[in-house]
């Protein structure tokens, strides 16, 4: 999957990290941009390691309160740290406090805040000191937000740094707005006797970035095309001396219920069917697909994992339709010199269809025997509700490790996005590709989330256990299908066993949308016309079907969200050509939460009684206003025009304070 990382002939043959070099900036960032590099244990090795603001509830390193549910399903993720400090006459809360050598790789957070401060090897001074945002999405060290997306970015509402920060004694990294916020961070931890040069600043800035692989350059193999009956399996491709298989393009139809297996110097470690593998290799090449391409898999796509082998490989697709399948593959491959650090490519899928989300549970990925590192993985996921289905955070162990080195504060947060923001995006190590609750703003349907690790791969010597906890809001059923690609030595083994019976089910079908609640005769706000509003003024259509079934009209609202008082939208309400000369009465549905303010609503410009104060009657709580009769109006030229101006807050609401929301207007023939 890493063939889009630049390289030459040159990278592609050796691991950048050699025994006894120094460990760098530039080297980092070389081992990032180099294809090949995952395929090797890495030299110098190192310890993956992860802090995160998840709740401590569930324990630390020296408590496990895995046997108490209530605690180790706690969720309450936001706003722990290590410690707080005084610092110059500040309050900075403590993210990490790491003993080098070593190097932080990733960064990531759903609301930064505040000016974090990153300190190495004990100085008093920060070597980076900037607003938390900005320096996450790459305006402090590239001079624009997204500007260098491979490092840098905020998309879909997550926060994510990739800049590798080594640092030779320790690293402490704060922040000086700490209440509240989300976080995670990964670091490499490496032996006393490792060099680790300082971090250099301008090294990011040269770095070559990710782009297409030129494939034209590869040894290109003969390629096969065969039609494959119902039942069958087809050898593919065979090789009979070292190399490695750089890439392959696939063309299968129809891909359901065809699956890839592999085998490398005689060990099976490939066994996952390629609608999976297809959604996995579009989110590399930095696609999302259109909407209309979202329901299926597609069908013509490349495969990218490097794949390397000292003796042998086959590569075999099985058919477990009931019907032939045509299926072609070209493999690319190039020379490899296999060496005591080479490992053999792995990738492993399983799913449950049906599974209820009741009890909450940590779902095994996969458990891994044997030597090896973490690569990447996917989540394929079908959901028959509304409400979010991935507050569940990641626990991964190492080695029989006590309590998790990586224990993660939700679904979203490990795939590098937040808040279960329902907007598919796209980046070279993380992605959401695939969303279908993007068109009305919840998490209903599919959605196909993945992770690749860049810096970030998670070295295991003899063991590892990867967990995610299915911790969904609703008590449901569904479709839950990861799968887990990683490098090991040749003998490794895993829990996972062919899925055939699952794989023979093939793509599983979105669930049918109920109709949405209705209060009779309604238009929605959500729909109407924006006549004029203040300059600036957000409002975007919120799904509220989470917050209650059969409440609020079309199951959403018009959310408006000003940020300062004054601030005014009008709509224009359409009325019936058989009404257009007779006064109506004008009933508006609204919303009350525990951060909004007070409105004054108006109709063809005249006050409608009010000011109301829409602060909810509790805080956290999400509540409709039921009718508001705005009183009797004529139609002007087929309208009327709604206007709600924000002319104050309650003390009691929550920052900002300001919010509000529109349900639905309801016309009535006046009396």
């Amino acid at each position: 999957m890493l063939a889009f990382i630049v390289g030459t002939v040159a990278g592609l043959l050796a691991g950048v990290a050699v025994a006894g070099n120094e460990v760098t900036s530039e080297s980092l960032l070389r081992e990032l941009g180099d294809p090949i590099a995952v395929t090797r244990y890495p030299d110098p090795p190192f310890r993956l390691l992860q802090a995160s603001s998840y709740d401590r509830a569930s324990g630390d390193g020296t408590a496990n309160h895995k046997d108490n549910a209530e605690a180790w399903f706690a969720n309450g993720d936001a706003g722990h740290f290590l410690r707080v400090e005084i610092r110059e006459g500040r309050t900075e809360s403590v993210m990490l406090d790491a003993q080098g050598p070593g190097a932080v790789v990733r960064i990531w957070s759903p609301n930064p805040k505040g000016t974090m401060r990153i300190y190495v090897d004990g100085a008093a001074t920060p070597i980076i000191a900037a607003p938390m945002a900005q320096l996450l999405d790459g305006t402090t060290l590239f001079g624009a937000k997204n500007a260098n997306q491979p490092l840098a970015a905020e998309l879909s509402k997550g926060w994510n740094l990739f800049v590798p920060i080594p640092f030779t004694k320790r690293c402490v990294i704060t922040t000086d707005d700490g209440a509240g916020v989300y976080y995670q961070i990964n670091w490499r931890d490496y032996a006393d006797n490792v060099p680790v040069a300082p971090y250099d600043a301008a090294a990011a800035g040269r770095f070559a970035g990710f782009a297409p692989p030129e494939r034209e350059l590869y040894t290109r193999a003969r390629p096969r095309s065969v039609e494959i009956a119902a039942g069958a399996t087809e050898s593919m491709a065979t090789f009979d001396q070292p190399g490695v298989i750089r890439s392959m393009l696939i063309n299968a139809e129809p891909v359901e219920h065809l699956v890839l297996a592999a085998s490398f110097d005689g060990e099976e470690t490939v066994w996952i069917p390629l609608a999976e593998l297809s959604r996995h290799a579009r989110d590399w090449r930095g696609e999302v697909p259109p909407q209309g391409e979202r329901a299926s898999p597609p069908s013509n796509f490349y495969v990218d994992w490097p794949m390397p082998f000292a003796k042998s490989a086959e590569l075999r697709v099985i058919n477990l339709g009931a019907a032939p399948a045509r299926v072609s593959i070209l493999p690319i491959v190039q020379p490899y010199a296999w060496d005591s650090r080479s490992m053999h490519f792995h990738a492993t899928w399983k799913r449950d269809w049906p599974i209820h989300t009741r009890p909450m549970r940590d779902y095994r990925y996969v458990s891994i025997t044997g030597k090896g590192v973490l690569a990447g993985d996917s989540l394929h996921i079908v959901n028959p509700v509304d409400v979010w289905w991935g507050e569940g955070d990641e626990k991964i162990s190492v080695d029989g490790e006590f309590f998790p080195s990586h224990f993660g504060t939700g679904t979203e947060d490990y795939y590098g996005y937040g808040w279960c923001f329902p907007v598919p995006f796209s980046h070279p190590l993380h992605s959401q590709s695939v969303c279908d609750g993007e068109a009305e703003g919840n998490n209903f349907g599919r959605t196909i989330v993945t992770r690749l690790r860049g810096l970030d791969t998670i070295p295991f010597d003899r063991q590892l256990d990867f967990d995610m906890e299915l911790w969904h809001w609703a008590e449901c059923d569904v479709s839950y299908a990861p799968a887990t690609f990683f490098y090991a030595m040749p003998g490794a083994t895993t829990d996972v066993a062919p899925a055939i019976e699952e794989a023979k089910r093939g793509w599983p079908p979105a669930p049918q949308r109920p109709k949405p609640f209705q209060i009779e005769g309604a238009m929605e706000c959500e729909s109407m016309a924006i006549v004029a509003m203040t300059p600036g003024l957000a409002t975007e259509r919120q799904g509220l079907k989470a917050f209650g079934s059969d409440t609020w009209s079309g199951d959403a609202h018009r959310w408006v969200k000003p940020k300062e008082l004054g601030a005014v939208i009008e709509l224009a309400v359409p009325v019936d050509a058989a009404a257009a000369n007779d006064p109506v009465r004008v009933i508006l549905y609204a919303t009350r939460s525990w951060d909004y303010g007070i409105v004054q609503f108006s109709v063809n410009g005249m006050e409608c009684g009010g000011p109301f104060d829409l602060l909810s009657s509790q805080a956290g709580k999400v509540e409709t206003t039921g009718p508001i009769d705005l009183g009797v109006h004529l139609p002007h030229r087929g309208r009327l025009v709604l206007r709600a101006e924000l002319v104050g807050s309650n003390e009691r609401s929550a920052a900002p304070g300001t919010f509000f929301g529109l349900d639905c207007v309801r016309l009535e023939r006046a009396d």
